[in-house]
């Protein structure tokens, strides 16, 4: 079927001086899906540790391609991301163990704009909804900033989708 739908648009697109290729995948995911399936091999293991508000900390055992945000709603920990990852709000605010934050990609202008708008902000913040783990992020360290802001329902905890 997805072929048959790819030759009429080829066809169809056949004589403009460019044409657009469409990409499919054999199933549709949804934002924090991937992050509910475990490591399928030892070399997609990236172990990331969550250091909570109350001292404590939480090892996890995640795998490349996860985002941190979506991982910490699989293990029940408390990083809301009430804008479900579309850098609409700071609730998924982190602070990035100093020896990972050049490990990361710059924020985008999106991400510094949001974090505008966290409380405690320091050097080292991020949201977690912009760090997709890979194996140079093996034994990330992250810690829960003591207070989040959340401008349409504070108090409120989101549930996993």
């Amino acid at each position: 079927m997805i072929r048959a739908a790819r030759r009429i648009l080829t066809a169809a697109v056949g004589r403009a001086s460019h044409a657009r290729s469409i990409q499919s995948t054999s199933a549709l995911r949804y934002p924090g899906e991937y992050e509910y399936e475990d490591p399928k091999s030892p070399e997609d293991v990236v172990n990331v540790t969550y250091l909570l508000k109350d001292g404590t900390q939480r090892e996890i055992k995640a795998k490349v391609g996860d985002n941190l945000m979506y991982l910490a709603h699989r293990h029940d920990i408390e990083l809301e991301g009430a804008c479900e990852a579309s850098l609409a709000c700071s609730t998924c605010h982190v602070y990035v163990k100093e020896e990972y934050v050049d490990k990361l990609p710059e924020p985008k202008e999106e991400e510094d704009d949001m974090l505008d708008m966290a409380p405690a902000l320091k050097p080292n913040s991020r949201l977690g909804c912009q760090i997709i783990l890979t194996k140079e992020l093996e034994g990330l360290v992250v810690t829960l900033p003591p207070m989040t802001r959340n401008f349409y329902v504070d108090g409120h905890v989101p549930e996993p989708h």
